[in-house]
């Protein structure tokens, strides 16, 4: 199971020019930006819920809109794509390479 827990658009992707490793790796850089975004909001949705349950245990009261909530998530994907460490990046670049390799797999 791998850490990554995100969706990666594969819509714009033609596989048919996915033959080597380099391919593999220009794909996954263009995919890169957005999926680094997808992966902050997975990360600022699970602190929005963290900090919800840390909120009412105390008995304190959070702004729980869904306008809040959908603010904060995307603040936090933004924040994380620009802020990702290298290590991160290379990382999530690894994954989505690994992605394009089972896709491709699947529907060639």
């Amino acid at each position: 199971m791998s850490k990554f827990q995100i969706d990666i658009d594969f819509g714009n992707v033609d596989f048919s020019s996915l033959e080597t490793e380099d391919d593999f790796q220009a794909e996954a850089k263009k995919l890169l930006p957005a999926a680094l975004v997808k992966l902050g909001e997975t990360i600022g949705e699970k602190t929005w819920e963290e900090l919800q349950k840390g909120g009412k245990a105390l008995g304190g009261k959070l702004k729980s809109s869904q306008s809040e909530k959908r603010k904060f998530i995307q603040e936090t994907g933004k924040n994380y794509q620009r802020s990702a460490s290298n290590r991160e990046r290379q990382e999530l670049e690894d994954y989505i390479v690994e992605q394009l390799r089972k896709h491709k797999q699947n529907d060639g």
